[in-house]
């Protein structure tokens, strides 16, 4: 072939500035395309030999090896794929990317905000130029009679191309890495960025330190086999151990008899799992192995749920597993992980074009050969192709919880827990997902029953018809809840961030159905019957609220007197529904919700005998210190004090006992 010298065919000289600085917006990702490189020439290599077109020697074994060496400052990536030509040489490299480099100069190159390039534009190997100052490739290809050829470049327009001296075919790429990127010739940053995108491709990669010392493994002579590197034979001494006998004498015993061992050179391990759990059938697969790798892929050592095996050959091809994990107390901080793959090749994690956005607080994986990805993610975003992977996705999620209800209902009660609210930002982000799950939205009432949502309006239907009420604090609410429970009135438990939107998503949903707090408002199953015309108790009331606004010092007090059916109860407060979701509503906004005032309404029971006290002694100077006593009770079961408020709470209750004493 002789010395070629020549000027890269790019149409411009503003390649290299847009590769290193714009092309990926993590520099590591040379890595996965170097890697991918050599995993795509070994792929062939099999298909060639399948359809007849060459033969690979039976003693070879086919592989991709990452060597980092520290002290050459280089980074080198060895496949025994097909190989190039000097022809494909400069078709593939030298031409660079010549289907796509001038469209993509015009897109990118004055756009350095935009969202990062998941595919390339036939720009994977140039990609080498973010973290090196020069570039070289020696190969062979498999073709009868070729010659190996030898190509350089410094990161320049330029290239030398010229005969190589490679005797096996394959391609091998050395990166001289420049002094700002010095970390990717560590062995232990090189692992982590394969670990990261090449933990699953389809052929062995093994990653070697040319300085590092040798490993060795000790085994009996018997199992050394004929390609084992023996260093020495040796033979490992009898084990022996003093016994005690009865009569009191010790003598020795052997344990184990003297072995003829080998000290062999260990082995290089693949630091990939070449035929991943989601490659298979479902059929293959037990529940350890789903378990075992669900810990490995996402270090977490809690049991998933559940998990969902796509496997799916038309009308596109698409292969995953989504897992159910145990889920966080508050939607705030539920976060999950999905991983795209393309052909088990790592892409990116969470990518919201493919993935419906709720689905992202499941965890798992998903490959998509299919998937294009030589685009932008906004163009990926407006793809018909790409919206029915996410359909599908949807459709088979929705159908495996709903098929769960009908077939295993005691399990699917026993996951509500962890998996509603994920179900609930379902229904509030995807319509259609909303539709297929509608009938296996549950919820759990004050007897830890479940319910769907006609069998919640069935319930108590006489007292409180097409309105469910709910409690949202089992702590706080707990005096609310007894009374529920007294008079035999049911309520759901909504105790999730989430569940305000989808109260009043569900509402939108089905007209005429109204859900209620417990603590809105009290139902008339509570009260006593107090008569229209009854003038006495109208004059109670209005002397107990002029007592209690003069003894809080608030003349714009809410105040309401009633004839609760239980005497033990003195007070409580009532906040109405709408305001409460105005205010929990401001709270999700980050915005002050006391702008909005207090407006709760005191509740005093005429039939308790401290509400009485006050009546009967308005003047007695214990009557306003029990006013601001029964308050601030009333307030704990409806909210958290603020601070000065706790302050006074707890010396008042100190007062009160002290007035015990006297």
């Amino acid at each position: 072939m002789g010395k070629t010298h020549g000027n890269l065919s790019i149409n411009s000289d503003n390649i290299f500035p847009i590769i290193k600085k714009w092309l990926y917006s993590d520099h590591d990702i040379f890595i996965r395309e170097l890697v991918s490189n050599g995993c795509d020439a070994i792929t062939k290599l099999k298909k060639l030999e399948l359809m007849g077109e060459t033969t690979i020697p039976e003693d070879t074994k086919l592989k991709i090896e990452v060597i980092a060496n520290a002290k050459e400052k280089t980074l080198t990536f060895v496949d025994n794929g097909l190989g190039m030509t000097a022809e494909e040489v400069d078709k593939f490299i030298n031409q660079i990317a010549f289907s796509g480099a001038t469209d993509f100069l015009n897109t990118y190159k004055d756009k350095a905000n935009e969202d990062q390039i998941i595919g390339h534009f036939g720009l994977g190997f140039y990609s080498a130029f973010m973290v090196a100052d020069k570039v070289t490739i020696d190969t062979l290809s498999y073709k009868d009679g070729a010659t190996s050829v030898h190509w350089e470049c410094d990161g320049g327009t330029e290239f030398d191309m010229n005969d190589g001296t490679k005797a096996e075919v394959g391609t091998t790429i050395t990166l001289y890495l420049n002094e700002d990127c010095l970390e990717f010739s560590n062995e232990y940053k090189v692992r982590e960025i394969l670990d990261k995108y090449c933990s699953f491709m389809p052929v062995d990669i093994y990653l070697t330190n040319p300085d590092a010392a040798p490993q060795y493994d000790n085994i009996p002579k018997d199992d050394v086999k004929e390609d084992d590197e023996v260093v020495e034979y040796y033979t490992e001494d009898a084990k022996t151990e003093e016994v005690e006998n009865e009569d009191g004498t010790k003598e020795t015993k052997e344990i184990s008899p003297a072995k003829d061992m080998a000290k062999i050179v260990r082995k290089p391990v693949a630091i990939n799992d070449t035929t991943p759990l989601w490659t298979k059938h479902p059929n293959e697969c037990s529940k350890d192995d789903y378990i075992e790798f669900y810990r490995k892929v996402f270090n977490d050592y809690k049991e998933p749920l559940f998990w969902i095996h796509l496997n799916m050959d038309y009308p596109f091809n698409l292969k995953g597993i989504l897992y159910f994990p145990k889920l966080n107390n508050q939607y705030d901080t539920m976060e999950g992980t999905i991983k795209l793959y393309n052909n088990q090749v790592f892409i990116a994690d969470n990518i919201k074009e493919v993935i419906p956005e709720f689905l992202l607080l499941l965890k798992g994986v998903i490959d998509c050969p299919d998937l294009p990805l030589n685009v932008s993610r906004s163009a990926l975003q407006n793809d018909g192709f790409v919206k029915k992977i996410s359909d599908y996705i949807t459709k088979k999620v929705a159908d495996k919880l709903s098929g769960l209800y009908k077939t295993d209902k005691e399990s699917y009660e026993k996951y509500w827990d962890d998996i509603n609210p994920f179900i609930k930002y379902g229904c509030l982000k995807d319509d259609k997902f909303c539709d297929k799950i509608k009938d296996y939205i549950i919820f759990k009432n004050l007897e830890d029953k479940y319910l769907t949502l006609p069998e919640c309006l069935e319930e108590n239907k006489e007292k409180h018809e097409n309105t469910i009420f709910y409690v949202n604090d089992l702590v706080l609410q707990s005096q609310y809840i007894n009374m529920f429970k007294n008079e035999g009135i049911d309520a759901i438990i909504l105790d999730h961030s989430i569940d305000e939107a989808f109260i009043s998503h569900l509402e939108a949903k089905n007209e005429g159905v109204k859900f209620l707090s417990i603590s809105s408002d009290l139902n008339d199953s509570f009260k006593e019957e107090v008569k229209e015309d009854d003038e006495e108790f109208k004059n109670l009331s209005n002397e107990i609220t002029e007592k209690f606004k003069k003894a809080l010092g608030d003349e714009n007090l809410l105040v309401n007197v009633e004839k609760l059916k239980d005497t033990t109860i003195s007070s409580m407060v009532t906040l109405s529904e709408d305001t409460k979701r105005m205010q929990d509503m401001m709270k999700m906004y980050g915005m002050d919700s006391t702008m909005y005032g207090n407006p709760v309404t005191l509740v005093l029971n005429a039939n308790n005998d401290l509400v009485k006290y006050v009546i009967d002694n308005k003047d007695d100077e214990k009557s306003d210190i029990i006013c601001k006593q029964l308050y601030d009770l009333a307030l704990i079961s409806h909210k958290q004090l603020n601070p000065e408020e706790m302050t006074e709470f707890i010396k008042r209750s100190n007062d009160i006992m002290l007035l015990l004493t006297k």
